[in-house]
């Protein structure tokens, strides 16, 4: 029986070209869906999971995501002694108070696999989880990793958390191969990084979740620098696949890549309408502007007061 998995490492030494020039000098880590950057939610989400020790590794230009886990003792005075008991808690919410942070400089830009790799001194000889930030799970009832940890109790093997794809995106993804084993669990056979249409073994994608037992860091270690020059994470979870288990688990929840600009701003709008103060007024805004761009004057937008509709439910 392997140890409970008590240590979730976050790579976010990435230098977010995608979004600049907002990420020229803030981590696109601390880009803010509503009012809580990426970061947050997925530190939230390994909380939730029983997670108590936060291992990020992080590059050049990433200190602010140290201060933001950071007490804030000048700010938490001005707010008690002004009275804004609502926003002390806002602060104290961030992390709990038994929950440890860890931050691991990465040197040097080697790909993800090198930073999961930086972060062996601290796991040490656990199974761990890894969260990619950039991939924003929403959730209604558990969270993605929580789900992925149940499954590690069972199982006792590394597992890669996956979700079905439409075949047209399969050439976006690393995409498994296998078969399955029970209701949203497949044994892993392979993984091809990015195949094209005709070539994929299936249409089951890895995103943003990972739960890896310590063999993996041997395996990085003689891991060769592969595509971009960079040593790839999913070429040390090929090798473990020839000594181990490997199980992909279909989360329930819908993933947004905030990676790129189009998949952030759908996270930003569904967000904020399951936003508890500013979720009905914008539910409100999208109507009459979907009314407004289409020019039809049988729409009429709902007016203040008038029930709720559409909101999806947000976690985290």
């Amino acid at each position: 029986m392997m140890k409970p998995i008590k240590k979730a490492v976050f790579p976010v030494a990435g230098m977010g070209t995608r979004f600049l020039p907002a990420t020229k000098a803030n981590p696109k880590e601390m880009l803010p869906i509503v009012d809580k950057p990426l970061i947050q939610y997925a530190a939230t989400e390994a909380v939730k999971a029983g997670i108590d020790t936060l291992i990020f590794v992080t590059g050049r230009n990433k200190r602010s995501i140290e201060d933001h886990f950071d007490t804030a003792y000048e700010l938490e005075r001005e707010l008690a002694a002004k009275g804004k008991k609502a926003m002390l808690k806002v602060l104290d919410d961030i992390l709990p108070s038994h929950v440890k942070c860890v931050f691991i400089r990465q040197s040097e830009a080697l790909g993800l696999g090198h930073a999961v790799l930086c972060a062996r001194p601290v796991v040490n000889d656990e199974p761990f989880a890894v969260i990619l930030a950039d991939d924003l799970i929403n959730f209604t009832e558990q969270p993605c990793l929580s789900q992925m940890i149940d499954q590690f109790r069972y199982q006792n093997c590394s597992i890669l958390g996956t979700m079905e794809v439409p075949q047209e995106e399969v050439s976006s993804y690393g995409i498994v191969a296998g078969k399955s084993i029970g209701e949203r669990l497949m044994e892993v056979s392979g993984m091809v990084e990015k195949p094209k249409a005709e070539d994929a073994p299936s249409n089951v994608a890895v995103v943003g979740r990972y739960i890896l037992t310590p063999r993996i860091f041997d395996l990085l270690e003689k891991t060769q620098r592969g595509a971009g020059n960079e040593i790839q994470l999913t070429d040390a979870i090929a090798a473990l696949l020839k000594e181990e288990r490997v199980l992909a688990y279909n989360f329930l929840g819908r993933r947004f890549d905030c990676g790129n600009k189009l998949g952030y701003l759908k996270a930003q709008v569904e967000f904020a309408l399951a936003h508890a103060e500013v979720g009905h007024d914008f539910d409100v805004y999208l109507r009459d502007l979907v009314g407004r761009i289409q020019g039809d004057d049988t729409v009429v937008p709902i007016k203040q007061g008038a029930t709720k509709q559409g909101a999806t439910k947000q976690g985290g």
